[in-house]
């Protein structure tokens, strides 16, 4: 059953449009996270959700009720749409406890005072901010403050809590800790989350689908994260979640050659009329060897990372990136220099026309 339904939505700043025609629709229970590049209209959507903006044209759903609609002057406030909020900056009172803070929405509901005690001591044990709840804003980490925030957003037992950038201001060891705690309120808690981030890691970590967003605010694929990651849509997708190679090929005689070279490609060709196509993989994808079979190239770039070796390589004028454990690249002399020789394969490829590459890909 769909919680959030979003139909045909539009919105625009002066004659800039920022949302055009956007349909979404979000299940009952899931993780759902609106995935793209900043300025492509995520947060946007989200505050039209929320209810702190209106949109041009198109309705909007909670839980099968329509509480957007401009054309029928439908615009159901905020604070009765049953839904709870945390924002980047967390927005915690400085002036007030962790205890009042949480206990905020309570209070203005006008809850009897038992109950808010009761509720908000569960919500702090549940958020692991059990012992601190007297503590003012200013004697917390960063952590402990979002976890208020959630805390907060949470004690109203709202079916949907909408996050925008949550963890985007916290340090990179706080954020993988804070998005496991995360999915796992989302479990105990059994509330649907919108989540908004322009972070892949956090999206494939945490969400029951995603959806990528593009610049112009389009949506350009929907999924699991297995199918965004391994089976993405078009380039753009492949391109934006995580390093992506584009390696060069044109058709001449029947035969495929690589970038700008002679050496043809020794796996199975793309599909298509096309004369010059784009073969798609991750750094992950490469496999590397001195001699041997493979396409010949050249180290260009290493770089020692610690626990990894980081390779630039050129193949016939067209260049890719890739890296190797640092402990294997040891044991199977892998540790190459600029300017080596070394023989490239491949354990995966997504062919695309260069028709559908975008100028950003290509460059």
């Amino acid at each position: 059953m769909d919680i959030i339904r979003v139909e045909d939505v539009s919105k625009s700043y002066g004659s800039r449009s920022i949302l055009s025609g956007m349909s979404l629709t979000i299940k009952r229970g899931e993780c759902f996270t609106l995935l793209g590049p900043s300025g492509c209209g995520k947060t946007v959507l989200l505050r039209l959700i929320a209810g702190f903006e209106s949109p041009d044209a198109g309705k909007i759903y909670l839980d099968n009720t329509l509480v957007t609609d401009p054309a029928a002057q439908v615009e159901v406030p905020p604070e009765n749409r049953g839904i709870g909020l945390v924002f980047q900056d967390y927005a915690v009172w400085p002036h007030m406890t962790v205890f009042d803070n949480v206990a905020y929405p309570l209070k203005i509901a006008k809850r009897p005072k038992d109950e808010i005690r009761t509720r908000v001591m569960e919500m702090v044990a549940i958020v692991g901010m059990k012992g601190l709840e007297n503590r003012l804003p200013s004697e917390l980490s960063g952590g402990q403050q979002q976890r208020v925030a959630l805390a907060r957003a949470l004690v109203g037992k709202p079916a949907l809590l909408l996050l925008d950038e949550p963890l985007s201001n916290l340090d990179a060891n706080l954020r993988e800790e804070m998005r496991f705690e995360i999915k796992e309120l989302q479990r105990k808690l059994n509330v649907t989350v919108l989540y908004v981030t322009h972070d892949q890691e956090i999206g494939l970590a945490i969400s029951d689908r995603v959806a990528i967003m593009d610049e112009s605010g389009a949506i350009q694929q929907i999924g699991t994260p297995w199918e965004i990651f391994e089976q993405p849509a078009n380039p753009f997708v492949f391109n934006f979640m995580g390093i992506a190679n584009f390696l060069h090929v044109r058709r001449e005689g029947g035969a495929y050659l690589v970038g700008t070279g002679t050496q043809p490609i020794g796996w199975t060709a793309p599909e298509g009329d096309g004369e010059r196509w784009a073969a798609g993989f991750r750094p992950s994808d490469v496999v590397l060897s001195r001699t041997g079979e493979g396409l010949s190239g050249i180290v260009r770039r290493a770089n020692f990372l610690g626990a990894m070796m980081d390779y630039l390589i050129e193949v016939d004028g067209a260049h890719l990136r890739t890296s190797v454990e640092t402990h294997r690249a040891i044991s199977e002399q892998l540790m190459f220099q600029a300017g080596d020789v070394c023989k490239v394969q491949f354990l995966n490829l997504l062919w695309f026309e260069e028709t559908q590459l975008r100028k950003e890909v290509v460059a």
